[in-house]
């Protein structure tokens, strides 16, 4: 069984990255830690990482980092989040068995940065321009979790100042790891919701492996919070599993206990409920055989996504229940918190 994640072991780099002073400093630091440093024409050859079975490679990839240049003019929608994805990064260490970036990357899903950020933040600045004078959201981490490559990058801080000097711009960020000392002290003006991605302790300890603990994400957030950042919580996958509703009282139980958060004039919830793609079963089941999660599709109500692939959720009764659960527990434990969406 895969467990925990690991630290970067090679670094691809795409040629066009060492035309930027980012790529360039990254290169000769990656060869001083005697990382092993590789070259590819384009992010989709990475043909770098070893590997004797399914499994074996799909935790090298995780210790392998691309990086590269970004190089679409185009930005994503991303409902029901934000307007716009704003790609910092591509997937994330940690080994979550249920990860959605699954159907996504498939069985090898190395990390990715960007080096051009300064023209990434200028198409997002065109973006802002075309919708005024509407305000203009963006999701820093809608294929990625930005935070634990921002020791290499430090794009995420610049992206936070960004838009702290855009009177129309707006940033969101969620995260399941904890390291948040050099966004601290940034001039973010309160452009930035910085979310924390938490579940039930015990669906973190089963699923959710190389990922920090419950209370490390919820002291991380106090942090943001006395930093001034506006707060959330994306309590995601929800699971209808034996003992749910314990587990997921206890959950709330352990914010309220700290009222910078549960009195939080301007907190917000994004509930999602688990769902899985065929693609992604498929890949869950052969990176981890013994995986507990329920992907039953007999138990499941099948629909199509936003983007156009289909999706095995939960039946209507079942996800009614969850939401009028969920709904009594954020009246009895969080009443200022403001549920953005439930899906």
């Amino acid at each position: 069984m895969i467990k925990t994640s690991a630290e970067i072991k090679r670094v691809v780099f795409e040629p066009a990255a060492l035309n930027y002073p980012l790529g360039k400093k990254l290169y000769h630091a990656f060869r001083q830690k005697g990382l092993e440093i590789h070259f590819t024409p384009s992010h989709n050859r990475v043909i770098c990482v070893p590997g004797k079975s399914v499994q074996e490679s799909f935790v090298e990839a995780k210790r392998t980092l691309v990086v590269g240049v970004r190089r679409s003019r185009h930005l994503e929608t991303c409902k029901p989040s934000a307007h716009y994805q704003l790609p910092l990064a591509t997937s994330c260490p940690a080994m979550c068995e249920y990860c959605y970036l699954f159907t996504h990357f498939g069985r090898r899903p190395y990390q990715r940065i960007y080096v051009n950020l300064s023209e990434i933040l200028e198409l997002a600045a065109e973006y802002i321009e075309r919708r005024k004078p509407e305000v203009t959201v963006f999701e820093a981490a809608a294929t990625s979790d930005p935070l634990p490559v921002e020791k290499y990058t430090g794009n995420l801080a610049r992206t936070i100042e960004f838009m702290g000097n855009q009177p129309l711009g707006r940033l969101r960020v969620v995260t399941k790891f904890t390291d948040v000392a050099n966004l601290l002290g940034l001039d973010h003006r309160g452009h930035t919701r910085f979310r924390f991605s938490i579940n039930a302790a015990n669906i973190i300890k089963r699923f959710e492996h190389g990922t920090p603990p419950l209370a490390e994400r919820l002291a991380a957030a106090l942090k943001i919070v006395k930093a001034g950042y506006l707060p959330g919580f994306i309590i995601a996958p929800i699971f209808y599993l034996d003992g749910w509703q314990e587990q997921y009282r206890a959950l709330f139980q352990e914010i309220a206990r700290q009222p910078l958060l549960a009195e939080h004039n301007d907190l917000t919830l994004e509930l999602i409920t688990h769902r899985f793609t065929k693609k992604a079963k498929t890949t869950i089941e052969t990176l981890f055989p013994k995986t507990e999660l329920p992907l039953d599709e007999e138990n499941r109500t099948f629909k199509y996504g936003q983007f156009g692939y289909g999706k095995y959720v939960y039946p209507a009764k079942v996800k009614t229940e969850i939401e009028s659960f969920f709904k009594e527990m954020v009246a009895a434990y969080l009443p200022r918190a403001a549920i953005e969406y439930f899906i």
